[in-house]
């Protein structure tokens, strides 16, 4: 039997809330560690990698936090598996705080390091990204959406998220020849679902019917 879905977002809600939390905690919990002579600007510098992984990464969790509240404003019901889908897709999103970690504890370790360390940060990424479009294709296949969405922008969405683990495989593509560039490089990925797209909210609050954000 399928159910409402509004217990889901609220959960989910609150689970996005909790990592961006531990995530700052984490990764800005203490100051730069100054050195005896070291000037301020000197530690702030040296403490660049967990800036950098910072930013990154609330970019991208605000991201994926905003992406799940345009698609699950159309799932009108949900089931077990995709309560499953949906389960799995949190589960990357709490280990995003860990791997964060970890990179901004090794970006000034060796290549081998850099390279693990990116690429465990993109593996997590990349399987949000995968289990996002799995959700969305089972509550396609399933007749979970609201029964007066359009099917055109029901696949407009789905070809637009489709390009997300896309672009996340050509990430962790670039982490073999420059882990750094390959980091910056979701910021731009950010960017462009930021834009907007085929089913993103209007100012007013009220869909677009030919623009998503995904």
């Amino acid at each position: 039997m399928a159910r409402d879905a509004t217990r889901v977002e609220t959960f989910s809600d609150g689970v996005f809330g909790v990592v961006l939390t531990v995530m700052a905690v984490e990764l800005l919990q203490t100051g730069p560690a100054r050195e005896s002579g070291r000037e301020l600007p000197d530690a702030l510098a040296h403490a660049w990698p967990s800036y950098l992984a910072y930013v990154i990464t609330f970019a991208i969790a605000g991201q994926v936090w905003l992406a799940h509240h345009n698609l699950w404003r159309y799932v009108a019901r949900v089931d077990q598996m995709l309560l499953v889908f949906n389960l799995l897709v949190l589960l990357f999103i709490a280990t995003i705080p860990f791997t964060a970690d970890l990179l901004s504890d090794n970006l000034r370790g060796n290549p081998t390091e850099q390279r693990l360390t990116a690429a465990l940060y993109v593996g997590t990424v990349l399987g949000e990204a995968i289990f996002v479009n799995l959700s969305w294709w089972w509550a396609r296949r399933r007749g979970l959406l609201h029964p007066d969405l359009d099917p055109r922008l029901a696949r407009a969405i789905a070809r637009r998220i489709l390009l997300k683990p896309l672009f996340y495989l050509i990430a962790f593509a670039i982490v073999f020849v420059d882990p750094i560039l390959s980091l910056c490089a979701y910021l731009l990925l950010v960017g462009f679902y930021l834009i907007g797209g085929v089913g993103d909210l209007r100012p007013a609050g009220r869909p677009r019917q030919g623009r998503s954000a995904a």
